[in-house]
């Protein structure tokens, strides 16, 4: 059984179809990655995916429960979380606290119990920022943890987004260009970071436009153009795939994509 499969997933905007009757089906513990030139629907796909946009057609279900329309509140709940191509850090808090905020899902405590400053609360505020620890330290970050996050360098910050994602404790992570901006040494700690998240068990959808990156870590790539499925396969034949040199890759991106192991 497929962690999450879409089926037959249509949706438009101003009568253009963004995505157009996309199916896809990801195994548990993989990297699957969806690739495609600008304007493919990738981001947009992952919004419908992570419950931002309701689809006009088809259907999303993760582990076979169909959650179509779900709001991202609902679709944490049963595991998925994900970041966003642009940073969204909260500057003024340190690392640490912009983690806890992650582990919202995981907390029972309300209003009421805080204000009344309830044992409980203490309880599971220790709680929380013990989670939050155990996140930095699984993608390296452990040691700015009390440094305010506007203090930390981009490639830092964008994987202090993955740490809180992470701290909901996902089953699905949903990575929308992890790597954007960054430079070679921060690319190549970020494949190692995605790749230990996989090995742990966490299925990793990942939208990346790094080749090399993709090439090396993705068990599985599903290339997308106009809005629809364009090809799909492993890495080795997609980039061997004749329409993806065409339409996305090139010669030269082709050539970058079959040194990636190198």
């Amino acid at each position: 059984m497929s962690i999450v499969a879409v089926e037959h997933l249509s949706i438009a905007f101003g009568g253009v179809r963004a995505i157009d009757d996309v199916s896809l089906a990801v195994r548990e513990g993989l990297v699957f990655s969806i690739i495609g030139p600008n304007g493919a629907g990738k981001t947009t796909l992952f919004n419908v995916i992570s419950g931002l946009y309701v689809p006009l057609e088809g259907s999303v279900r993760i582990r076979d429960e169909n959650v179509t329309g779900l709001p991202p509140e609902a679709l944490a709940r049963r595991g998925v979380s994900r970041t966003f191509q642009n940073l969204q850090i909260f500057f003024r808090m340190s690392a640490l606290e912009n983690v806890m905020v992650g582990c919202h899902r995981h907390e029972t405590t309300g209003a009421l119990a805080s204000l009344l400053h309830l044992p409980e609360v203490k309880r599971q505020n220790r709680r929380t920022r013990e989670a939050a620890t155990r996140a930095l330290e699984r993608i390296g970050l452990a040691a700015v943890a009390d440094m305010p996050a506007s203090s930390l360098s981009f490639g830092n910050l964008k994987r202090l987004e993955i740490a809180r994602a992470l701290a909901s404790e996902p089953s699905v992570l949903l990575l929308d260009e992890p790597a954007a901006g960054c430079n070679a040494v921060e690319t190549e700690e970020l494949t190692k970071i995605i790749r230990g998240i996989a090995d742990d068990g966490i299925t990793v959808l990942l939208v990346e436009h790094d080749m090399r990156l993709v090439m090396q870590i993705s068990d599985y790539i599903h290339v997308l153009a106009n809005g629809r499925t364009l090809a799909a396969g492993t890495a080795a034949e997609v980039r061997a795939n004749p329409a993806v040199i065409e339409a996305y890759l090139g010669v030269h991106g082709s050539q970058e994509a079959a040194h990636a192991d190198g």
